[in-house]
């Protein structure tokens, strides 16, 4: 059995494909930390999120729900230490409209979320970039004009540069 040969310039592409997969990964989360109490940084960001237009729809508190399971999580229960853990989930039906119009199949996207953590003195907001999943869609300009809009409302809420 003979297996193939991989040129020089070949496994150099290879190389530099697999080093980039983890970045890309991490490119796909937003992340901004301010240092501000959990409540204050979760009442400011659905504040911005509800002036902006984008309707909280629902608020899971993970923190709450992991809370209630810590004996069956045993050692695994909250390893990070982190003091809260809750999302906010929102809509525009405009720009719901616009989405299904441009690619039904980004309705996928909708509800968006982020989610907000704390941890000594530091929150921390996550976003999951909708713009990433919506490359070459028809639709992935209206995305990443949306995505925009939810960073620069979390920047605004949190006084993040």
């Amino acid at each position: 059995m003979r297996f193939p040969t991989l040129s020089l310039h070949g496994l150099a592409a290879l190389l530099l494909a697999c080093s980039a997969l983890p970045a890309l990964a991490g490119d796909a989360i937003l992340r901004y930390t301010a240092k501000l109490p959990a409540d204050v940084a979760y009442q400011k960001l659905y504040q911005a999120l509800e002036d902006k237009g984008y309707y909280v729809i629902f608020e899971p508190n993970m923190g709450r729900t992991l809370a209630g399971m810590a004996e069956r999580l045993g050692k695994d229960y909250n390893r990070n230490q982190l003091s809260t853990m809750r999302s906010l989930v929102f809509c525009n039906p405009v720009l719901t409209n616009r989405i299904a119009n441009a690619d039904p199949a980004l309705l996928a996207l909708c509800p968006l979320h982020v989610s907000l953590t704390h941890k000594d003195g530091v929150s921390s907001v996550f976003f999951a970039r909708p713009g990433v999943l919506a490359a070459g869609s028809p639709g992935a300009a209206e995305v990443q004009s949306i995505e925009s809009e939810i960073d620069q409302i979390i920047r605004e809420a949190l006084r993040v540069q």
